[in-house]
């Protein structure tokens, strides 16, 4: 099992950047791919972005795909989402998870067996 905490959020302009951490204890995250999702009021949970256990695989949708960057620190236990040229539509809760079945991470909130509680991220314009 593993624990899963987000950090990093906050309020920024439109244009801005930002850098998400998630820090997971417990089992070592590197038997885990990895993925960010955000929640918009009222609106269904988002993919944002996934990575392999090795880190070398990432995937991204095309609503943030050349603006964010995942990656991880195996020694760290750490999972990090670089989100850049921020935009209103970007405000959400995100939320990093853990999907202990796959190699890959997946699109599929419903692949992943862990998740944490959540960052506010807010795009001013």
């Amino acid at each position: 099992q593993v624990q899963l905490v987000e950090s990093g959020g906050g309020l920024v302009q439109v244009g801005d950047s930002l850098r998400l951490s998630c820090a997971a204890s417990g089992r070592t995250s590197s038997t885990y791919a990895m993925g960010w999702f955000r929640q918009a009021p009222g609106k269904e949970r988002e993919f944002v972005a996934a990575i392999s256990r090795s880190g070398l695989t990432t995937g991204y949708p095309d609503s943030v795909k050349d603006r964010f960057t995942i990656s991880r620190d195996n020694a760290k236990n750490t999972v990090y989402l670089q989100m850049n040229s921020l935009k209103p539509e970007d405000t959400a809760v995100y939320y990093c998870a853990a999907n202990s079945r796959a190699l890959f991470g997946s699109s599929a909130a419903s692949q992943y067996d862990y998740w944490g509680q959540g960052t506010q991220v807010t795009v001013s314009s």
